[in-house]
């Protein structure tokens, strides 16, 4: 198993040459007939961790080239840290407190919120999936017959994957599958959604596959530890599976003529599944890559720096296919930003973004979430945190554990802080929280109303400003314009309606907390507050 890794590691720098062939326009005569979008999306993966950003020990070939013959985007953020309401904002191109049920996790996605992939259909583009779509949550209670994302292409797998943690979906193989369905010039959109690196991994198996732990940077908020270095490593390696899957179905799109017509865009839904990140609105939950190359894109080897949403992603892909933008979207097109010919900053009007968050997984009685919202600019991230009183990322474990019984939908709380993914970087804290007493406080403690990060000179957000009589006018500026976007947007945290969050449905495990824990239905103590 070990040496299989090994040997892909190996030949990764030869699907960095067929990323290569990659052109800022299409080289083609008579001109291009159509223009193909391949959205390649990892699960769990923080800004800066591809080897383009220079941290080596996340070897991305494929994602380097295709920077590297196009766009490298240095400030792209989701509208959640979290998967399913990250993913409608991407395909809504609407933030997370303008989709209901949509904008919290493992919910409903209701089918009013038009989606582009349906509007790419109807134009007579071939759409599908491979890998992991919206989700989790149940969109057949949205009304949708079948994932927003569009059909799947998931029957291929793997008879032995490489690692206990990788996916056994063959997503090359669907990836062919789909492409034979497709009429000789017809355009398609595909959506490559890795399970890769979500939790869990196989421990050990970035360093058997010869990934050393000195090469690793830590986070400053984790303890630098061999045991957290390792658990990097396994990270890294489950993200050189999700570069080298892209390569072999760009080498696909070469081998039939499709490469030189196709848009390639990669990013991630969320950020990495360690303590203070995934399922935090601090940089390493909200902040990710963003690689973009193809006949749309002017230039080669140009790094972006302005903010950019992924709820920009749903405009941009409207005007590739040269469609009306339908009602309801918030983000803005890539597209201007593509026909550039500049690195650097290319619109001084993109000066904030915005993202939110609300129920994670079950993590508190009643299941009630913990709602906050963010803006970032180039210099500053301002949290607003609108229930300061609940633990941000889950209830500490009970001091009495009930049995679990009668309940096959029920999971044991063990660790406690159940929005932060089990990992042995987790326990490795909650275990060691007296050794690493300021770091344990960032990751699990509770936060105050308002928090305020000079990325700048804080990228890892351990100082939080937001008291600092130094900092006041800064933070009431950023609060101000916050609560006006928030309020023009109708937010309904901002309207008094936002205990609605609280009441919508969870579809994934239940805990036994104290309070409702019905799975799938709504929380009736919330619904008219």
């Amino acid at each position: 198993m070990i040496r299989k890794i090994k040997h892909i590691i190996t030949r990764l720098p030869l699907l960095a040459v067929l990323a290569g062939c990659l052109t800022g326009r299409a080289q083609q005569n008579p001109p291009v007939p159509h223009i193909n979008i391949m959205f390649a999306i990892s699960d769990d993966q923080s800004y800066p961790h591809s080897s383009a950003y220079g941290q080596q020990v996340f070897h991305t070939p494929v994602f380097d080239s295709v920077a590297a013959n196009g766009l490298l985007f240095t400030n792209a953020f989701v509208a959640a840290p979290q998967c399913s309401p990250s993913r409608a904002a991407i395909l809504t191109g609407r933030l997370i407190w303008q989709l209901e049920e949509a904008g919290t996790h493992a919910s409903i996605f209701p089918d009013k919120f038009p989606v582009f992939t349906d509007a790419l259909e109807k134009a007579g583009y071939l759409i599908g999936y491979t890998g992991k779509p919206w989700d989790p949550g149940n969109y057949l209670a949205g009304g949708w017959k079948r994932n927003p994302v569009g059909p799947e292409y998931n029957a291929r797998k793997l008879t032995r994957p490489p690692t206990t943690g990788i996916s056994k979906t063959d997503y090359v193989a669907n990836f062919k599958d789909f492409l034979s369905a497709k009429s000789a010039d017809q355009p398609f959109f595909f959506w490559f959604g890795a399970q890769e690196p979500h939790r869990n991994y196989e421990e050990g198996s970035g360093a058997a596959a010869g990934l050393h732990p000195d090469s690793v940077h830590v986070p400053a908020f984790l303890p630098d530890q061999q045991l957290v270095r390792n658990d990097m490593l396994d990270y890294a390696l489950e993200i050189q599976w999700f570069d080298t899957q892209l390569g072999k179905m760009l080498q696909l799109l070469k081998e039939r003529g499709e490469l030189a017509n196709t848009v390639v865009v990669i990013t991630s839904d969320n950020g990495m599944a360690f303590p203070y990140a995934k399922a935090n609105l601090q940089e390493y939950g909200i902040h990710v890559p963003l690689a973009v190359c193809g006949p749309v894109v002017t230039g080669k080897q140009r790094k972006i720096n302005d903010l950019v949403s992924l709820t920009d992603l749903a405009p941009t892909f409207l005007d590739i296919a040269q469609l009306d933008h339908f009602a309801g979207i918030t983000g803005k097109t890539l597209m201007p930003i593509f026909s550039d010919t500049r690195s650097g900053i290319i619109d001084t009007s993109r000066s904030f973004i915005l993202a939110g968050r609300e129920r994670h997984s079950h993590a508190r009685p009643d299941n009630l979430g913990y709602p906050a919202r963010a803006i970032r600019t180039q210099q500053y991230l301002f949290i607003k945190n609108d229930k300061p009183d609940r633990w941000p990322l889950g209830d500490p474990p009970p001091a009495e554990q009930r049995p679990v019984t009668g309940k096959t939908d029920m999971k044991p709380i063990l660790e406690g802080y159940e929005d932060i993914d089990d990992s042995p970087t987790k326990s490795f804290i909650i275990k060691n929280k007296s050794l690493f007493p300021e770091l344990f406080q960032l990751g699990f403690a509770k936060r105050g109303s308002e928090e305020l990060y000079d990325i700048s000179k804080d990228p890892d957000c351990l100082h939080d400003l937001s008291d600092n009589p130094g900092m006041k006018k800064v933070r009431n500026s950023l609060r101000k314009q916050l609560e006006q976007q928030l309020t023009l947007q109708g937010d309904p945290r901002m309207t008094g309606k936002g205990d609605v969050f609280d009441a919508y449905p969870r579809f994934g495990l239940m805990r036994p907390f104290d309070g409702f824990k019905e799975r799938g239905k709504y929380n009736p103590a919330y619904l008219k507050k």
